[in-house]
């Protein structure tokens, strides 16, 4: 199997491949736009309740049932920790502005919101405890939503001036647009299956852009130095030499990152489902791109041996 490896030809097939990751990044596009992303209460507002059944196990059917017909039917409902903990989500309800104070349109402060839902449970619960109340105010949630955008955009601009320093600009445009390409994929993806998106899948995608850099400067760096330090001139041959020699090392790494990003998708439990479900697909759209992406695209903008050689060392003649 090996030996196969490191005889293919990947960048034999590399425009089929550049035609499956510009459909997966319209698509994802499209979906965004037409569904839009379902945003958590860090960046909507609202409020979240944890409460807990000394008696037993609660039943989220039977929690369903008692929020029925109620403002509260839409809350989002997930076990935290054990099956006799539950927190409950409540998207911010329509909001008026009385006496300097947010309240929703039957004129409960938003802070009481917790001790309401609390008590429609106890109809259904009677034993059931409150543990904590949460209240995010619409205004925060605008203010990280906001900020979150700018800090994606920021460590990609740092990345590509990064890059750029390093390497060749083809080299690091290329891999910024992967960048790009792996964010836009795994967002479509959560706007596909109505994932919600909260800070967790927020330093989900911080780590996969570090995760997906770190995988393209590996194989940027052999291809430098084949460049430079081979007599192969030929880009295509270059890059696939690259890739092979750095094959090991990214599936290596690709795997022991998944196996860790599953364990906690199983054994984390709600508090970091979103950024295990968020990285699971990143590693597999990450390395992906570092090969057909990075390398791909710096194909299309003609990158060859002259990209990559030192200036000579002029001679200083000591005479005066």
């Amino acid at each position: 199997m090996k030996k196969y490896l490191m005889r293919l030809d990947f960048m034999a097939a590399r425009h089929w491949f550049s035609a499956v990751s510009a459909v997966l990044v319209v698509a994802s596009i499209a979906l965004i736009i037409a569904r839009g992303l379902n945003l958590g209460l860090d960046f909507t507002g609202g409020t979240i309740i944890e409460v807990h059944n000394p008696g037993g196990d609660i039943v989220i059917d039977d929690v369903r049932n008692a929020l029925e017909g109620t403002p509260y039917s839409e809350a989002t409902l997930q076990h935290f920790g054990s099956a006799s903990d539950l927190v409950v989500r409540v998207q911010p309800l329509h909001k008026l502005i009385e006496d300097g104070e947010v309240a929703d349109d039957r004129g409960i402060e938003a802070d009481k919101v917790g001790l309401e839902v609390t008590a429609l449970l106890q109809d259904e619960i009677p034993a059931l405890e409150q543990r904590r109340v949460e209240f995010v105010g619409p205004a925060v949630g605008d203010e990280l939503r906001d900020k979150s955008g700018t800090a994606m955009l920021a460590a990609l601009i740092v990345i590509l001036i990064y890059i750029g320093i390093r390497f060749t600009s083809k080299l690091g445009v290329s891999a910024v647009a992967a960048l790009f390409h792996d964010v836009i994929i795994v967002l479509g993806a959560f706007a596909l299956m109505d994932w919600q998106v909260d800070l967790t899948v927020l330093a989900a995608m911080l780590a996969l852009i570090g995760y997906s850099i770190n995988d393209s400067i590996v194989i940027a760096d052999y291809v430098r130095d084949s460049f430079r330090n081979s007599r192969v001139s030929d880009p295509h041959a270059v890059v696939n030499d690259a890739i092979r020699k750095t094959l090991g090392r990214t599936i290596n790494t690709a795997l022991t990152t998944w196996l860790v990003v599953w364990a906690l998708q199983i054994f984390g439990g709600p508090a970091v489902h979103g950024f295990a479900l968020a990285m699971s697909i990143g590693v597999i759209v990450g390395t992906y791109s570092s090969i057909y992406i990075v390398c791909n695209l710096a194909l299309s903008l003609k990158m060859n041996k002259e990209d990559f050689m030192l200036p000579e060392a002029k001679e200083v003649d000591d005479m005066p």
